[in-house]
Order: C-alpha cells, then structure tokens, then sequence
C-alpha cells in the first residue's frame, strides 16, 4: 500500500452555510468513518475557516493506487450530490514522521 494525499472540495450543490448546514451530513461523516475504520483513511478533515463556508478538505489514505482511491469515494453520498468534488490525488511520501503512523506500529 502506498498513501496519497487527496484534496476535495465544495461541488456545485453545495448548499449556503458550513459543513454542519449540509444535508446528509451524518451520512457522509459515518462513510468518512468506515474508510477509517477500514484502514483506508488515515487522517481528513476542512482546511482551517472553511469549514464554515464552501468547503476545503485534506484527505490521507493509504491505497494501492488512484484507482482504488477513486472508486472508493465514489461511495460518498456527498460525492452522489455533488455536494463534493475530488479536486487532485498526489502520491505522498514521508520523510519525517513515519514511524508514528499506525501501519508502522503493526511491524
């Protein structure tokens, strides 16, 4: 598996308002927790002030390649809205810190 950093943000059917005015906003938090649950998703969340408006998100997600990373979020009931948009996918490395992610603490 290899991670990639993702960036997502506010589609064309974003409602007025933040995060938390969005319809189906517990759907999309329980999908985000499943990827987590699943391994998949390793860190996400609204770059800073966004999150009160049209939203700019950051996602780390461990996968074996775009594909997969696609596909996956596909399954977003924001994505299905257009409430979100996939903006990039970049392979990430890490230089400093590495050790301190979970997929390191199983070796």
């Amino acid at each position: 598996m290899s991670l990639y950093v993702v960036r997502r943000e506010a589609g064309p059917v974003w409602a007025a308002g933040g995060i938390f005015e969005q319809p189906g906003v517990n759907e999309h938090a329980a999908f985000l927790n499943g990827l987590a649950d699943d391994g998949f998703l390793l860190f996400a969340g609204p770059l800073a002030g966004s999150e009160s408006g049209r939203v700019r998100a950051l996602l780390i997600v461990d996968a074996e390649n775009e594909a997969e990373i696609q596909q996956r979020l596909a399954d977003d009931p924001w994505v299905r809205t257009e409430q979100i948009v996939t903006t990039s996918v970049e392979p990430w490395k890490i230089l400093v810190g590495a050790e301190r992610l979970p997929s390191a603490q199983a070796v």
